[in-house]
């Protein structure tokens, strides 16, 4: 054991790191744990994300079918006053 006599400065200083590195310790494992788990799921989510983007590839093309279905309509409405309906 070391021998403070006199110098209580020192321990009180020691006292004060070692409380410091404790709560410092304390703030920090759980934020590890987190990105831990965080990264752990990280494969799972990038998974589904994947799956998400195939389900909606098709969306992409939906401007083309709106088009024509827009020409369809229009020409089936010019259709129907040139027959006089």
């Amino acid at each position: 054991m070391i021998n403070f006599d006199g110098h209580t400065g020192w321990a009180l200083g020691y006292g004060l790191v070692l409380v410091v590195v404790l709560v410092v310790v304390a703030l920090v494992v759980p934020i590890l744990l987190l990105a831990a788990r965080i990264g752990g799921q990280a494969s799972s989510i990038n998974a589904g994300l994947g799956q998400a983007e195939q389900n909606t590839a098709a969306l992409a093309d939906l401007q083309v079918t709106i088009d024509s279905a827009t020409a369809i309509t229009a020409g089936l409405k010019r259709g129907r006053q040139k027959l006089g309906g």
